[in-house]
């Protein structure tokens, strides 16, 4: 059984040996486990969404509510209005939260199982 060290030579440095890849410089799918690119595509989508604070604030009171939250309840996060509508739009296209129009007002509830995918690779 070869060293670390001598596989780490081998690897690195292929030009300098005349000596085959031993096998652990190819590892096989089965050694490295990751996301296929849906979950991936998936898992970015709602990382990103959360990356921003404003959001994330948005998002954790939204989904610490016992019941839809109306738009006029989410106050001081810190951005005037309009920006949280903004917030709530980007978390709305990431899948993360849904919204229904009640009269004038805009509820705001979260999707079950939407960070699914993110709580999957962390």
């Amino acid at each position: 059984m070869q060293t670390v060290a001598a596989c780490f030579d081998i690897c690195q440095y292929p030009q300098v040996t005349t000596a085959p890849a031993p096998a652990c410089c190819t590892p096989s799918a089965e050694s490295l486990p990751g996301l296929d690119e849906d979950a991936a595509t998936a898992a970015a989508a709602v990382l990103k969404a959360l990356a921003d604070p404003v959001r994330l604030r948005l998002y954790s009171r939204i989904a610490g509510a016992p019941e839809p939250v109306c738009v006029c309840d989410i106050d001081d996060v810190g951005v005037s209005q309009p920006t949280v509508s903004h917030h709530l739009r980007k978390l709305r296209e990431a899948g993360l939260i849904d919204c229904e129009r009640r009269g004038t007002w805009v509820y705001y509830w979260p999707v079950p199982d939407a960070t699914a995918a993110a709580r999957g690779i962390l």
